[in-house]
């Protein structure tokens, strides 16, 4: 039987506050274990949370730039579940009254044709903490460091229809939330990760099959990897005419396979009721159309803009605009002056290879847009070719000076005057008659000695 995936993704992203969404506690990732703690982020007896009136910004820009439905009226609720990284014994999360809902993101299909992924909601949630397992000991030991830090959970449709779409999906969502600054995106610190709930279902029905969490995925690669394997387990068990379990699954990203964790909870499992220590969250319209009007211009605008504006094909234009900084450094090597294509393909190619090699972010990178233009116009205007441009360019990679200077410092410049050029052709036949007459002898591989001798004498 042919199956297809049913496949959505809640994605997790810690926003970029300085401070915790309840307390007055630093969310700095790197701090010793348990030094970025206090009464209320703990759960001491007695206190109360104050709500970080920028971790609500951050939702509501966010819920924007994802075309969602910006509720007026939110509260927040108890989420109860007993494990020893969670010290108050509940989460304080959104359950029946998000901040955002009924949005959507447009990922691409395998045949090129669009599709229209709905987002059910972005809500706002509190960090747990973090347990660390001593492989050589018999304890666990508990980091709290990370409770209370303000997470934004973005919970999709059960839209998405191949691990690439999900991957190609998240890659998006992750372009977003860096783009208007809510969340740094650092995969590698956990700043954003994501689960994963995958079913099958027999191609041409319409009936969702069993769903199967697979928890704590932080890199494109594990999710595309973690549901192919996901997928190919659930077509074993259904062929096998076994039954799939509703459960939870980890990704072992060593041995490349899914194992169980734990059955699968359902919302009653966690007994949500409303936060009695916070009240309703009122967001005012007035404060929502000014967030709107302060949004960038994000990715797939800039990348529509780029094809239109400067001509490029939509693979550049979707590589330059998929990091803000990038897109940045690229528009101003064309606002000093460069022909667009080509600082496209330079910034695509030589400079990211360059940065790339180096470990260099492009807000540090020694070269100057106005000094990459520079280059490329001597390029256009023939007075360097572009193998020498290549080599200036390594050149001011390592010194950060001005190509102008080194073109003329080491006398790289093109000839183009044909007369010059045929007077130096006609110096190198003169001064070497005997290979002259071995190569009118029918040698034709010493043509490569007479340019040789051409390019040393230009130099």
């Amino acid at each position: 039987m042919k199956y297809e995936a049913v496949i959505g993704l809640e994605v997790h992203a810690q926003l970029s506050t300085g401070s915790k969404i309840f307390c007055g506690c630093s969310t700095a990732f790197g701090s010793e274990p348990n030094t970025q703690t206090c009464p209320v982020c703990t759960g001491m007896p007695g206190v109360l949370p104050v709500l970080n009136k920028k971790a609500i910004q951050y939702i509501v820009m966010t819920g924007l730039a994802m075309h969602c439905t910006i509720a007026p009226l939110s509260r927040f609720a108890r989420k109860n579940y007993f494990y020893p990284d969670l010290p108050k014994g509940y989460q304080i999360s959104q359950y029946d009254r998000p901040l955002c809902e009924h949005g959507y993101l447009d990922v691409s299909t395998e045949d090129g044709g669009p599709r229209r992924i709905g987002i059910t909601r972005v809500h706002l949630e509190e960090d747990a903490g973090k347990n660390i397992h001593d492989a050589g000991g018999p304890h666990s030991l508990v980091d709290l460091n990370r409770t209370g830090v303000p997470l934004m959970e973005i919970v999709s449709e059960p839209d998405l229809r191949s691990p690439e779409e999900a991957g190609q999906y998240m890659r998006k969502v992750r372009a977003i939330v860096r783009y208007i600054g809510v969340c740094d995106g650092n995969m590698q610190e956990g700043s954003l990760r994501c689960d994963a709930n995958v079913s099958l279902r027999p191609v041409g029905s319409t009936e969702l099959g069993t769903k199967v969490e697979v928890k704590n995925l932080n890199s494109f690669r594990f999710v595309e990897r973690a549901l192919r394997y996901e997928i190919k387990r659930q077509m074993r068990v259904l062929d096998q005419g076994g039954v799939i379990v509703q459960e939870t699954r980890l990704y072992d990203t060593q041995n490349n396979v899914t194992e169980s964790m734990r059955s699968k909870e359902e919302a009653h499992d966690y007994r949500y009721f409303p936060e009695p220590d916070l009240v309703p969250v009122k967001v005012d319209e007035a404060w929502v159309r000014e967030l709107k009007d302060g949004l960038p211009e994000l990715p797939e605008q800039k990348a529509a803009r780029f094809v239109s504006e400067y001509g490029l094909g939509e693979e550049e234009a979707g590589q330059l605009a998929a990091e803000r900084p990038t897109a940045e450094w690229f528009q101003a090597v064309v606002a000093e002056g460069a022909e667009p294509v080509a600082a496209a393909n330079w910034v695509i190619g030589e400079l990211a290879r360059r940065l790339n090699e180096t470990g260099t972010s492009i807000e540090d990178c020694p070269v100057s847009p106005a000094n990459l233009a520079g280059l490329l116009k001597m390029v256009a205007a023939e007075t360097i070719s572009l193998k020498v441009a290549k080599d200036v360019f390594q050149e001011m990679f390592i010194s950060g000076r001005e190509p102008e200077d080194i073109v003329s410092e080491k006398g790289l410049t093109q000839i183009s005057d044909s007369a010059e050029l045929e007077g130096m052709v006609d110096d190198v036949i003169a001064g070497n008659a005997e290979a002259v007459e071995r190569y009118r002898g029918g040698e034709q591989k010493l043509m490569g000695f007479f340019v040789g001798a051409v390019m040393k004498l230009t130099r």
